[in-house]
């Protein structure tokens, strides 16, 4: 498993931010029980494994509502075994590999690397005094840390540009 399976993992959960941490960004997820799309997806990937360890990583992760919001059949047919290079792709476009918290981030755009495999793919980060949006998605819940990185929830699922 890779890196990749962190992040998708992560990316639908709903957190509450802990200055303690023990459990790793799948644990995490499950424990918020508001991410069952992303955490079925990440398994349908093969990725939960790697999510569970390694890092640091930083998962923008997808609510269930948010992946409720794509046209009809969109999350039904990703979670197709034919479509499981796919579906690793799209969740690997959430996860960067290294730790970003939103202290980090200037009062400006930046681009940050993802682990989306098949070329350079990078997300447009920006804080503002309204808050941190990531190629178009706002953060809900930041700076959610797990032993192997740092989780933000975020409203929209991000689709890479082919």
């Amino acid at each position: 498993m890779n890196r990749i399976a962190f992040a998708f993992v992560a990316v639908g959960m709903t957190f509450a931010a802990s200055s303690a941490h023990s459990a790793n960004i799948v644990e995490t997820a499950q424990q918020a029980g508001s991410f069952k799309t992303l955490l079925a997806a990440a398994q349908a990937a093969g990725l939960v494994d790697a999510l569970s360890g390694g890092g640091p990583l930083t998962v923008f992760a997808p609510t269930d509502e948010a992946f409720a919001a794509l046209p009809a059949g969109t999350v039904e047919n990703l979670l197709k075994p034919e479509n499981k290079d796919q579906l690793a792709a799209i969740l690997s476009y959430h996860v960067v590999g290294r730790e970003l918290t939103s202290t980090m981030l200037p009062g400006r755009t930046i681009h940050v690397r993802t682990l989306k495999s098949g070329g350079d793919r990078t997300l447009a980060v920006s804080k503002s005094g309204s808050g941190v949006t990531v190629d178009g998605a706002n953060v809900v819940s930041a700076d959610i840390r797990t032993d192997n990185g740092v989780i933000h929830v975020i409203d929209k699922v991000m689709l890479p540009s082919s």
